[in-house]
């Protein structure tokens, strides 16, 4: 099992670099398949998350890619959220779970699909409550899936605020960083949550995010669109296996 987590760990890291995604919602219905609970996988997702998200958002702030102004709100609201929905996890029926995980799947795929791309850096702006409150929304759904948020965060931050998709990939990763450390603190404090597991997969996605970040910053956004819609319906169809078959 160790060797299947480490080859799991470096493709979620990839996945994560490359499309700015915490990796939870491909980490989660994978370790579904590989026979871990719901519960036990969301906790190692979290503890992936932490590891993926800190380290492609220093690379990405090294590269120039991370917008730091608005994010920082975004995220304060995502570390409260975080910190709440770890805290949820342990009363909510695996079923609810899963379904909540399927909808925000669909959401961010019509959303997704549906945005303009936007080449320029001409970003709308928005209050910063809102934003702070757009973060706490996601931050608390998400850690309680298990998952890092931007997923969510990435569609709107294309859609509605006109970041470019390289950017908002990058931001979507750094909002990572408050929702899941702010996760793992809440699941520490209850005491639910597999760490052996947990680091085998964030250490091993280290190597995987410094590869999928190489490899974001040599695409085209079109090409960079195309391949994010192909991985929420991946994901989709894992999940929905999972669920039904």
């Amino acid at each position: 099992m160790v060797v299947e987590l480490i080859l799991v760990g470096i493709f979620i890291g990839t996945m994560s670099g490359f499309f700015g995604i915490g990796g939870g919602m491909i980490l989660v219905p994978i370790l579904l398949v590989l026979g871990f609970d719901t519960k036990d996988a969301i906790g190692i997702s979290i503890i992936q998350m932490v590891f993926s998200s800190i380290y492609g958002s220093y690379l990405n702030h090294k590269k120039g890619s991370l917008i730091l102004g608005e994010g920082i709100f975004v995220g304060f609201g995502g570390f409260v959220g975080g910190y709440i929905g770890g805290y949820i996890t342990q009363f909510v029926p695996d079923t609810i779970l899963h379904t909540l995980f399927l909808g925000l799947l669909i959401y961010a795929l019509f959303r997704l699909f549906f945005s303009s791309l936007h080449e320029d850096n001409n970003t709308k702006s928005i209050n910063k409550w809102i934003l702070f409150g757009i973060g706490l929304l996601i931050g608390i759904f998400a850690i309680s899936l298990g998952i890092g948020g931007s997923i969510i965060l990435t569609p709107l931050l294309v859609g509605l605020l006109h970041y470019p998709l390289s950017k908002a990939i990058s931001a979507g990763l750094f909002f990572v960083v408050f929702s899941s450390v702010a996760g793992l603190i809440s699941r520490l404090t209850i005491g639910h949550i597999d760490f052996h597991n947990g680091l085998i997969v964030g250490g091993a996605s280290l190597i995987g995010v410094t590869i999928g970040i190489w490899l974001k910053d040599h695409i085209t956004s079109k090409n960079h669109k195309n391949l994010l819609l192909i991985l929420y319906i991946f994901t989709l169809g894992l999940l929905i296996q999972k669920m039904f078959f």
